[in-house]
């Protein structure tokens, strides 16, 4: 079934990401809510303004996309987009859900190692060590924060990628070969919040 997305992203080196996510989507992408490359210039308008804007766009969505590229945190608005996706917000009667949320990982290089780089564990198993510095304290607060946590591999206290934590990273290149698997994932976890310790505020 298709959600309503929003996405989060730095402009300026993340719109073409942008736009493959978009494409991958197909006719789902009709449930879009954000920023198009069609979209009127916001960058002169007031701080309040903008606000109200990405206010309206989330407000009606279920899941937001966050593009993890090497600059995001020189961004004004992606923590806080990340912090209202993650509020119920009550508007007249009706209040919103919180939304899922996904990072999807920028290739950069021509790889992920600039963030996540593969170490194996002494008992041989493979895991991925991400370096925290490239992300918002409110994405990686809410990374490895399943209550209780569900380990696969006792020994290594392993847990799947996917739940968890509320917020998994998803490599590019898997995302555009299945978004719907991760849209519907995180949209699932938006639906068990009490599964995990959710950090909702910057």
């Amino acid at each position: 079934m298709a959600r309503k997305t929003f996405i989060s992203y730095k402009y300026s080196e993340s719109k073409d990401l942008r736009d493959k996510i978009l494409e991958s989507l197909g006719e789902d992408a009709e449930y879009y809510q954000g920023e198009t490359s069609e979209s009127p210039d916001m960058s002169d308008r007031t701080t309040d303004y903008i606000k109200d804007k990405l206010k309206d766009m989330i407000y009606s969505t279920s899941v937001t996309i966050v593009i993890i590229s090497p600059n995001m945190k020189l961004s004004k608005w992606i923590d806080w987009e990340i912090e209202y996706s993650l509020k119920q917000i009550k508007r007249n009667d009706r209040t919103s859900g919180t939304n899922g949320v996904l990072g999807i990982v920028m290739k950069h290089n021509g790889g992920y190692s600039w963030l996540r780089s593969s170490v194996t564990n002494h008992d041989g198993h493979s895991s991925i060590h991400t370096n925290n510095e490239y992300l918002y304290d409110i994405i990686h607060k809410n990374r490895f924060n399943q209550e209780p946590p569900e380990y696969t591999c006792d020994v290594c206290k392993i847990v799947n990628s996917l739940t968890g934590s509320y917020i998994s990273l998803v490599n590019e290149e898997d995302f555009l070969k299945d978004p719907n698997q991760y849209i519907d994932n995180a949209y699932d976890k938006s639906k068990n919040t009490g599964n995990y310790n959710l950090t909702r505020k910057r």
